[in-house]
């Protein structure tokens, strides 16, 4: 039951175990009652079922007031400083990755490449992060990769012959490919926030993540052809899988073409259209936001298996499934997901361990 609070009985309680003491002493210890029930009161109020409905003063924030303090005052990550990218927690058990070089169109420099590998592989270790959602700083989410920072390594590669510059380019395309494979690898599913450009990397970006939403003035191209070369970092592998259409990626790997924001709804590569990028962050918050609140056992456990899946056959994908839920069916999570569901709680309310 909730801890009632009666102010009269308090202050009508001099006498008794009181009655010995100074009229000082009796204030005081009144006082540190009332303190004490105050806390009892509080206590309970913060820790109590939503569902209940009391109509107390101290309520905690809606979903959409938290939205609006974890916009106006994001807090730095810990342990997450870099130069091409700015981490914050956007709200509880969610992190906010922005490409950040707008002066740049934030254009994929060196530091982007090493640091998207660091950032993701911390990601994937931390027990309070469980949803990420990924944007563009600026006007646009990417030019793509930075031709003039990156064209020392790839135009005049170190090598005494073809034998051993072939040798050091494969090892640089396979850490550049590394990059976005670093997302799909992290256990926690990832949003791509899309807006304005979307160009050459950034398509090997977003298809390596596990859900995309954009803005209507977004748009996609796989420009690679258009300076000689082809796409090397995933487009041409991620693509024909996220959207199911092997002409139209063909087409647009062959033109270079941009391909608008509704197409890309239309097509499947985005799930979501958005009118601009406010509207567009704030859905992509509140999914990432609902997406926390179940068990990370389940959340995690699914978003390897559908990789997993996609990758193999029928067959295989059940086996695998059957030999991860042999663990995974014991934990405590499902007990508390079932309960939460019998006493008709929402289960935002259920505390989950960290994962």
């Amino acid at each position: 039951m909730m801890p009632s609070l009666n102010m009269a009985v308090f202050c009508a309680r001099p006498l008794g175990f009181l009655s010995g003491f100074s009229s000082n002493s009796v204030a005081m210890a009144a006082a540190m009652a009332v303190s004490h029930r105050l806390r009892d009161l509080l206590t309970w109020r913060l820790t109590a079922p939503t569902h209940l409905g009391l109509n107390l003063c101290l309520r905690p924030m809606g979903s959409s007031a938290q939205n609006e303090a974890s916009k106006a005052a994001p807090s730095e990550a810990p342990d997450h400083n870099y130069e091409s990218l700015r981490v914050t927690a956007a709200q509880r058990h969610v992190l906010h990755v922005q490409l950040n070089r707008p002066e740049k169109r934030n254009a994929m420099n060196k530091a982007f490449w090493r640091e998207m590998v660091e950032c993701f592989n911390k990601i994937a270790q931390d027990p309070d992060c469980r949803a990420v959602v990924i944007s563009g700083a600026g006007k646009m989410f990417t030019a793509g990769i930075d031709l003039m920072d990156m064209a020392s390594d790839l135009l005049q590669p170190p090598g005494d012959d073809v034998a051993r510059i072939s040798w050091h380019l494969r090892g640089l395309i396979a850490r550049y490919q590394e990059t976005f494979t670093v997302i799909e690898k992290c256990p926690k599913p990832v949003i791509a926030a899309i807006h304005g450009g979307c160009i050459g990397g950034g398509v090997d970006l977003i298809t390596a993540c596990d859900i995309r939403y954009c803005a209507q003035d977004a748009f996609f191209q796989v420009k690679e052809v258009d300076v000689g070369l082809a796409a090397d970092v995933g487009t041409l592998q991620r693509l024909p899988r996220v959207i199911g259409n092997q002409s139209l990626v063909n087409e647009l790997a062959f033109t270079a073409r941009k391909m608008m924001a509704d197409e890309a709804l239309g097509s499947g590569l985005v799930s979501r259209m958005f009118p601009d990028k406010e509207a567009m962050l704030d859905a992509a918050f509140t999914l990432a936001a609902e997406i926390s609140t179940k068990s990370p056992v389940a959340i995690q456990g699914t978003k390897v298996n559908l990789l997993y899946s996609r990758d193999h056959s029928v067959a295989d994908g059940l086996n695998y499934m059957a030999s991860w839920n042999m663990g995974m069916l014991q934990t405590q999570d499902i007990v508390k997901s079932v309960q939460a569901t019998m006493e008709k709680k929402e289960l935002k309310s259920v505390t989950f361990s960290k994962l």
